[in-house]
């Protein structure tokens, strides 16, 4: 198990508390600056400059307080550099070799073998890496950091560099091979489909500060605050104001709109909020046509533009009190409901699915 506490002035301010279980894959999101690399280097040891504590499996790897710093050559740790950083004029056996130090000299060998032939590569060893597709050294790199049998797997935008169909293998063989691993993993990225599919915890980092720590779901569909959800890019937030609550619902103004909302009994009346609803959550319905009787959250809407993606279609909506929400709907839905730039068309809001957060002090005002 991994647990962190890291704290900073500069040069990218830091005030990050990450927990990682043994035979956990966590992902450290946030946008460019919020010290996700900063956190991995430290952890591995490759960066001097915060100040908190490290401990991994029982084992105090930093201690500011009692001046505990063991060196990185040290630390049983595997790191992937997005780079891969290879070694151009050695063989892929090489490469995976030269991790072994710590190794008994007899077992060397027997080790890089079996991790070569984990990562699909048996049959490539004597190949350099500038014969080797980005895929191809990609499982090289994490073969290499894997022979050291690590405590911990540091990972660093590890699929950035490859192609998107070389991604989606990488994914299914990571997913595989982590099955094998009984080790906490650490895994930085940018992409939030990769943290959703891939993570089972994610950390949400922002200036350096860690904002939230829960399942891809908690984050994703309950964020804690507007902050985070905008840092997930959620597309449909609003403010309102609590009118009160019956036995399922919140109830909400959203200027000059009412919803019913997922119960939040916490919130006494009169409460400013920001609210949430994912897109695919925002249903195309027909009054004239079905009986849509008991549920929630009915209301016309001019559409204002159409974007189709695959069998995918992003509708814009603009609603009765002006303010705008986008829906995700089939092409064949799409059609059905004969949905066109410029025509009114009715939408459903389902109440589960609408999220309420008190607002921030910043936009409190």
């Amino acid at each position: 198990m991994l647990e962190l506490r890291l704290a900073q002035q500069s040069p990218i301010p830091l005030d990050a508390q990450i927990r990682c279980e043994t035979g956990e894959l966590l992902a450290l999101v946030g946008p460019s600056g919020s010290g996700k690399s900063t956190i991995l280097k430290t952890i591995a040891g490759l960066m001097r400059g915060p100040v908190g504590r490290i401990v991994v499996n029982g084992d105090v790897w930093l201690d500011s307080a009692s001046g505990a710093h063991v060196p990185a050559h040290r630390r049983r740790v595997g790191f992937v550099f997005q780079s891969y950083a290879l070694f151009p004029h050695m063989t892929v056996l090489e490469n995976v070799l030269a991790a072994c130090d710590a190794l008994r000299e007899e077992d060397r060998l027997a080790q890089a073998y079996k991790w070569i032939e984990a990562v699909r590569m048996k049959g490539l060893e004597d190949a350099r890496p500038a014969r080797l597709s980005g895929g191809q050294q990609q499982r090289v790199a994490l073969a290499r950091a894997l022979v050291r049998e690590p405590q911990l797997l540091l990972l660093d935008e590890p699929f950035s560099a490859v192609d998107q169909l070389t991604r989606e293998r990488l994914y299914e063989e990571l997913a595989e091979l982590r099955s094998r691993l009984s080790i906490p993993v650490v895994f930085v990225t940018h992409s939030l489909p990769e943290a959703q599919m891939l993570a089972d915890r994610m950390v949400v980092l922002h200036h350096g500060r860690t904002l939230q720590s829960g399942t891809p779901d908690e984050i994703f569909l309950r964020p804690r605050t507007a902050e985070i959800a905008r840092l997930v890019a959620h597309k449909n937030l609003g403010e309102a104001v609590v009118l009160g609550h019956d036995d399922r619902y919140t109830h909400v103004d959203w200027q000059g709109m009412q919803l019913a909302a997922a119960a939040c009994p916490d919130l006494p009346p009169g409460t400013r909020v920001n609210w949430l609803i994912p897109p695919l959550d925002v249903r195309l319905v027909d009054m004239r046509f079905d009986d849509y009787t008991g549920r929630e959250n009915i209301h016309c809407a001019e559409v204002e533009s159409m974007v189709p993606l695959g069998g995918q279609v992003t509708v814009r909506v603009r609603m009765p009190n002006g303010q705008r929400l986008t829906l995700t709907a089939t092409a064949h839905i799409v059609r059905k409901r004969a949905v066109e730039v410029g025509r009114v068309v009715d939408v459903s809001l389902l109440a589960e699915s609408i999220h309420l957060m008190p607002r921030e002090p910043e936009a409190a005002g």
